[in-house]
C-alpha cells in the first residue's frame, strides 16, 4: 500500500525525465554551479562597489577601470593574437615585442608569482579546516632564509647554489607553519592565534635581523637598514624582458608547478585523500583511522612550503636584498587569504584570483594609472576596498541559501502556500 502523495494522471514520475526538480535538488545544482558562479559573482560585485567608491569621488568608473587594464599589461594578448593572425595570413608583422604592455604584464607576472603560492598557502590548510593568517609570516622567513643563504656559498655554482637556496627558504617556511601544526595537534593551541604570533615574531625578528648593527644589515649601508645583496649565481634566471629592467623570471614557472602539485597531492595522493577528510569532519575521520594531529602537522607545514616558496622567489627573481621597511610594508601573504577565498580552494581558481589581484596591484599603480583619469595615490585605496569586498562577498553562495530560506517569511509567500 503506497503511503506517498497522489500522482495525478499523465504526470511525470517522481524524479522521471519529465519531472520538475524539487527545491534541493535546485539548491544543490546551485552549490555545484557555484564552484564557477561564485567566484564571478564576487568579483563582479566587488568591482561594482569599487565603481560607486570612483564614482563619488567624481570620475568616470568605466574611464578608471579602462586604465587600470591598460596598465596590467593584458591587451599585450590582444597583440600577441593579431601578431598569430598576421602570420596565419602570411602578412608582414613584427613580434609584439618590448610594448609598453608587454613591460606591464611582465610587472603583472612577477607579482602573481608569489600571490599563487601565498593564495596555495592559504587554501591548503583551508583544506584542512585550518585557517592559516600566517602565510604573511611564512612569506617573510622563506624571503630571509632566501637572503641568508643566498649571500653565502659564493664559491658554489650557479645552479647548485639557486637550487640550495630556493630550497632551503621554501624548508624554513614550513617550518615555521609547522610550529602552528604543531601547537594545534599537541595542546589544540587554535591556529588563528598562533599564526598571528608568529606573524609578528617574523616581523620583528626580520627588522632585527636587517636593521643598523643587525647581524644581517649590509656592512656596505651603515645609516641604512638592509640587508646585503645575494650573489649573482644565486639569482633566478629572466626568460622575458631585461634584466636590469626586472624581466619575468623563471619563478613563474616554479609557481605554476606549485599549482599541479597542490592538485595532484589534494586530488590523487592518500595524504590529500586524509587532509580533505579531516577537513570535512575530523571526528569523522578519527573515526575511519586517520590520524588528524599528523594531518594538522602536515597541512600547516605544507601551507608554510608554498608561502616560504614564494618568500624565496620574490628574493631571488627581482629583489636581491630585504630592507626594513620592505618587511613593515609587505602584504603579499594577507592578500593570499582574499586569493584562496576568491579561488575557492581550488588550483584554477587561486590561478584566476591571483592574476586579478596582481592586476589590481599593478594597474592600481603610480607608475601605471594615468594621473589625469584618477588619482594613483587613491588607486591604491580602491584596491585595498576592492580586496575587502571580495573577502565580504566571498559567502555570497550561503547568502543565496539564506534568502531562499528567509523569503518563506514573506506575507505574500506564505499566503500562496498556505492556498496550495
Amino acid at each position: 500500500m503506497s503511503t506517498g502523495p497522489p500522482v495525478a494522471a499523465g504526470a511525470p514520475a517522481p524524479g522521471g525525465p519529465g519531472a520538475v526538480p524539487s527545491v534541493a535538488r535546485r539548491l544543490a545544482l546551485y552549490q555545484r554551479a557555484g564552484g564557477i558562479v561564485t567566484p564571478l559573482l564576487t568579483a563582479m560585485f566587488a568591482f561594482m562597489m569599487g565603481g560607486v567608491v570612483v564614482l563619488a569621488t567624481g570620475h568616470n568608473p568605466i574611464a578608471t577601470y579602462r586604465a587600470i587594464f591598460k596598465g596590467t599589461g593584458l591587451t599585450w594578448f590582444g597583440e600577441f593574437a593579431e601578431w598569430l593572425f598576421r602570420l596565419a595570413t602570411f602578412q608582414s608583422h613584427v613580434f609584439p615585442g618590448d610594448t609598453d604592455a608587454a613591460l606591464n604584464l611582465q610587472q603583472t607576472l612577477i607579482v602573481m608569482t608569489p600571490l599563487m603560492l601565498t593564495g596555495l598557502a592559504v587554501a591548503f590548510a583551508f583544506r584542512c579546516g585550518l585557517f592559516n593568517i600566517g602565510a604573511q609570516g611564512q612569506y617573510l622567513v622563506g624571503q630571509m632564509a632566501a637572503v641568508g643563504f643566498g649571500t653565502l656559498w659564493a664559491g658554489l655554482g650557479g645552479t647548485l647554489h639557486l637550487f640550495l637556496a630556493v630550497t632551503l627558504a621554501a624548508l624554513a617556511g614550513a617550518l615555521w607553519g609547522g610550529i602552528a601544526g604543531f601547537l594545534k595537534a599537541t595542546v589544540g593551541a587554535h591556529e588563528v592565534i598562533t599564526t598571528i604570533m608568529l606573524n609578528w615574531i617574523a616581523i620583528w625578528v626580520a627588522a632585527y635581523l636587517v636593521g643598523l648593527g643587525g647581524p644581517m644589515q649590509d656592512p656596505s649601508q651603515a645609516f641604512f637598514p638592509i640587508s646585503s645583496t645575494i650573489h649573482e649565481a644565486a639569482k633566478l634566471p629572466v626568460f622575458w624582458g631585461d634584466a636590469e629592467l626586472q624581466g619575468l623570471h623563471v619563478g613563474l614557472f616554479i609557481a605554476f608547478a606549485m599549482l599541479v602539485v597542490y592538485w595532484t597531492t589534494l586530488n590523487r595522493t592518500t595524504l590529500g585523500y586524509e587532509v580533505r577528510a579531516v577537513g570535512f569532519n575530523p571526528e569523522a575521520a578519527r573515526y575511519g583511522g586517520i590520524s588528524v594531529r599528523r594531518n594538522y602537522f602536515l597541512a600547516m607545514a605544507i601551507s608554510g612550503f608554498f608561502a616560504g616558496l614564494a618568500g624565496a622567489l620574490d628574493i631571488l627573481g627581482w629583489q636581491f636584498h630585504i630592507a626594513q621597511a620592505d618587511i613593515e610594508a609587505s602584504t603579499i601573504g594577507f592578500i593570499g587569504i582574499a586569493v584562496a577565498l576568491l579561488g575557492r580552494n581550488t588550483a584554477v581558481g587561486v590561478f584566476f584570483a591571483s592574476l586579478v589581484f596582481a592586476g589590481l596591484y599593478v594597474g592600481t599603480s603610480t607608475r601605471q594609472l594615468d594621473p589625469s583619469v584618477f588619482d594613483p595615490e587613491l588607486a591604491s585605496n580602491l584596491t585595498l576596498i576592492i580586496q575587502g569586498l571580495v573577502v565580504l562577498f566571498v559567502g555570497a553562495d550561503l547568502l543565496i541559501l539564506y534568502v531562499w530560506s528567509a523569503r518563506r517569511k514573506l506575507p505574500w509567500v506564505r499566503g500562496k502556500a498556505a492556498q496550495a
